[in-house]
């Protein structure tokens, strides 16, 4: 052979060799860079790194140990960096949380043969739409580094990236003519913006500026930066067809659809929604996709979600058809611009809105689209693992997952059992097509840690999690130490606690009117678990991880005992025993507020420091209060309509809020005088500024184990009999929210109860059951109210009092009706002559 005809062979192989030998190293510097902010500089200079090819497309990684050096290899940046998380746990060397890094490394590695890892998944992909809302509106860079590198220690490379996605879209409204006024009008605060970009709501929590866009574009282009350093894939949000209404005036012949999205929120405060078949829609998408790409470069995955928890647009088309050409004109706007991007979507509406969402009605969806260009989040496994029933949709990518926390509650939920386990199931049925991917899409992060490191190693097993072995090591880890007296207090939290899945779990206290008993920790074994836990406390007090969990989970069986003494003030109260309930009130509120001075020393879980990401941003003395107002209102009240949805269990927010809170509601029903909710809470929300101050204990984990003795010491009385009511002519019927003179006018008015949403299948009715007083309740309508929309009505004359008269209203509820957001009774009722009127009010199952 000729050497001219060689000398491209041999050129070109060199390129090759040289690009790929320059794409190793970059995988490992990359790896270097986190394991070194991760394990520090004297650990990484004893750690050799280098690469793998994947198997099957799937990441791999392989480490093994001699005294001096560990020796990691892996197929990526995150594989590398799985890898020696896996190592330093196995060798329980500690833990890597979002509380901090919490390693103890010792000068010589343990010795350890080679060991291989390998995931089941080519892509494990990170958070909900709504985390954004609900953990990190306002994050940071420092506090997006900490993020990043937990992300690349647990293995995880695809990752939603929403960051001023709102600065773009300014870009475009502006070119298409908009004016800052019309654009202002259309967004929200920053914690709002997630239900912004779904199409949810507008002008809620505030407003965004020029220098709020600023400092986004800026963050993000740290965060891509780092993103592709460490190969994670970022899920970059696109065009849904949700436009501001001013739209009109600069194209008055364009045909717009009105959203509805939890019924509560007026027409001003909703988006409307283009077609996609509108050549509007194209050409939107396209300037939006440009823009984007012209500020941060390349993106590949594009996350649009038309139909997120609303209904379809109303039009003449039948289902399918209208589906087939939403799916059709939304992939071709979409690659139009980005020609070989991967259309992404949230898998929640299918199983939320089962009306609308069946195999052929999800196939019309799709059914344009290639197979492997459009990427299904199917996160709701935890709540109904029933992928199949869309026929594992239709042969598109699709990842499965869980949401296991909803808003970033803090009570400790989820069930162990079942994600130990989801993972391999799935993969061993036969149905599961085209299964890609896993998911860990919480609403809300930096909660039940101890969920998140299972789930997170099951996204790294292809066989079930034996807890068996798990859990033990999960304490040894966690708390640097072999104490069998901890493993056996985490067996007892994994059958109480963790053994169990609720959806919304809260305390009553939590809730307005929140005299009753909640759902949040309510199994029978829990308060033995915390005493197992903290009878430990004076030998692991140091342990920072300790310290952290001994103040939750003693606040959290604080939080349960002051809810009993709280539902034992109301049943004296509606008995007329103002002093039996004010002792009773008085000792639940001690309780409370025990539980808050604990979770002063709490890594995490303050008002003062979530208050404290809001204001570090630039701009303005009322901006900065603008931000906190925005930062109050999404952990609290949320909107209205949407109301105390988050529940957490935070130093500052017990104190502040919901002690205060129900105070307040005692005083009015003690005093016989009305409370105004939204008076009261947009008080709080926008006109109190920072955090109250408190004197934190000195051995906080102590001190847990010595409140918790003496609070579970003191038993609780019986509930007191109900002097005066009956309600044994209602079968099955329970109580579930009273009414008295704080809440009854003598005209008509509208009243709304929570009612718990676990029990919509079993409920057939509403009865009203008078007490005492001297004048009767009547009522006009009831209504149930699920995500702000009625879904059952019955409206008749019914009274109660000496002469009770139809005072039984029935409710029809529909097939599939869930309450994700909210579900509320609301009536129309009034008292007749005056407004000493008390009385019960009962679901009749």
């Amino acid at each position: 052979m000729r050497l001219s005809s060689i000398l491209p062979v041999l050129l070109f192989s060199l390129i090759t060799l040289t690009a790929h030998a320059r794409d190793n190293a970059a995988i490992t510097t990359a790896a270097k860079d986190v394991l070194t902010r991760v394990m520090g500089q004297d650990a990484v200079n004893r750690i050799q790194l280098s690469t793998l090819p994947k198997e099957a497309g799937c990441d791999v990684y392989t480490y093994q140990s001699s005294p001096d050096v560990l020796k990691i290899s892996g197929s990526s940046t995150v594989a590398i960096c799985r890898g020696a998380y896996d190592y330093l746990r196995a060798n329980k060397m500690g833990t890597v949380g979002w509380a901090g890094v919490r390693l103890n490394i010792p000068a010589k590695w343990p010795t350890v043969a080679a060991t291989h890892g390998k995931t089941p998944f080519k892509i494990r992909h990170c958070y909900n739409v709504v985390t954004a809302g609900y953990s990190f509106p306002y994050w940071t860079w420092h506090r997006w580094q900490q993020e990043l590198d937990w992300l690349a220690m647990h293995g995880y490379n695809m990752v939603m990236a929403p960051v001023a996605t709102e600065a773009i879209g300014t870009r475009v409204w502006k070119q298409i003519g908009l004016t800052q006024k019309e654009i202002d009008a259309y967004y929200t605060g920053p914690a709002h913006l997630p239900w912004n970009r779904m199409g949810n709501i507008r002008q809620v929590g505030g407003t965004l500026t020029e220098a709020w866009h600023k400092d986004q574009v800026a963050l993000q282009h740290k965060l891509l930066k780092r993103m592709r350093q460490l190969g994670i894939e970022p899920v970059v949000q696109g065009f849904a067809g949700f436009v501001p209404p001013a739209i009109k005036r600069i194209y008055p012949n364009i045909q717009l659809h009105n959203t509805h999205w939890n019924g509560g929120f007026p027409q001003s405060q909703r988006p409307v929604v283009m077609m996609p078949d509108d050549p509007l829609f194209k050409k939107i998408m396209v300037a939006f996709l440009r823009e984007w790409k012209k500020e941060f470069g390349s993106a590949k995955y594009i996350l649009v979600d038309s139909f997120n928890e609303m209904q379809l647009p109303k039009t003449d088309k039948p289902v399918t058809e209208l589906l087939a050409g939403y799916g059709k004109n939304t992939y071709d706007a979409i690659t139009a611009e980005i020609p070989d991007a991967v259309w992404t979507l949230q898998g929640w509406m299918f199983n939320y809105q089962r009306n609308i969402w069946n195999k052929d009605t999800v196939k019309a969806l799709m059914d344009a689209v290639p197979n492997d260009r459009l990427l299904v989040l199917d996160y709701a496994n935890d709540y109904n693992p029933n992928w199949d029933d869309f026929s594992a949709f239709h042969g598109k990518t699709w990842v499965m997952g869980y949401v296991p926390n909803m808003g970033g509650k803090t009570a400790f939920v989820g069930r162990m059992d079942f994600y130990a386990k989801q993972v391999a199931k799935t993969f061993d049925d036969p149905k599961h097509d085209n299964l890609v991917g896993f998911t860990i899409s919480g609403e809300g992060i930096e909660n039940n840690e101890v969920i998140y490191e299972l789930m997170s190693d099951t996204a790294w097993s292809r066989e079930a999690i034996d807890l068996s072995t798990w859990l033990p090591r999960y304490a040894a880890n966690r708390y640097q130490s072999n104490d069998p007296v901890l493993a056996e207090a985490w067996h007892l939290l994994h059958k109480s606690v963790y053994s169990d899945f609720t959806p919304h779990p809260s305390f009553a206290w939590q809730n307005w009117n929140g005299f009753g008993i909640g759902s949040a920790c309510r199994a029978s074994e829990f308060p033995a678990a915390a005493e197992k836990f903290l009878s430990v406390a004076q030998k692991h007090s140091t342990n920072a991880n300790y310290r952290d969990d001994a103040v939750e989970i003693a606040a959290l069986a604080l939080g349960r005992k002051a809810q009993e003494w709280y539902h034992l003030a109301d049943a004296h109260l509606k008995n007329g025993n103002k002093s039996a309930a004010q002792k009773a009130f008085n000792l639940g509120e001690k309780i409370l507020l025990v539980a808050d001075r604990l979770m002063e020393s709490h890594s995490l879980n303050r008002l003062d420091r979530w208050i404290a990401f809001a204001r570090q941003h630039k701009g303005s003395a009322a901006q900065k209060d603008d931000y906190e107002a925005n930062a109050r209102q999404i952990v609290t009240v949320w909107g209205p309509p949407v109301n105390d949805y988050s529940c957490r269990v935070w130093s500052g927010l017990i104190r502040d809020f919901y002690v205060p809170r129900l105070r307040a509601q005692f005083e009015a029903r003690m005093n016989g005088k009305p409370l105004d909710r939204r008076e009261w809470e947009d008080q709080w929300v926008h006109h109190r500024k920072g955090v109250s101050k408190i004197t934190p204990f000195d051995n906080p984990a102590v001190a847990a184990a010595q409140w918790m003795h003496k609070v579970f010491a003191k038993p609780l009385p019986p509930l007191p009999a109900s002097k005066d009511f009956d309600h044994t002519k209602y079968k099955n019927a329970k109580v579930f929210a009273q009414w008295d003179p704080s809440q009854v006018k003598t005209s008509w008015q509208t009243v709304e109860w929570d009612f718990p949403a676990d029990q919509l299948k079993k409920l057939k009715g509403i009865a009203f059951a008078y007490s005492k007083g001297s004048h009767k309740l009547v009522i006009q309508s009831v209504a149930l109210i699920a995500d702000g929309q009625e879904v059952a009505h019955d409206k008749h004359l019914g009274s109660t009092g000496s002469n009770s008269e139809n005072n039984l209203y029935t409710l029809k509820i529909p097939n599939n009706i869930q309450a994700n957001n909210s579900c509320k009774i609301r009536a129309v009722i009034r008292s007749e002559g005056g407004t000493h009127s008390y009385g019960h009010v009962l679901m009749v199952k």
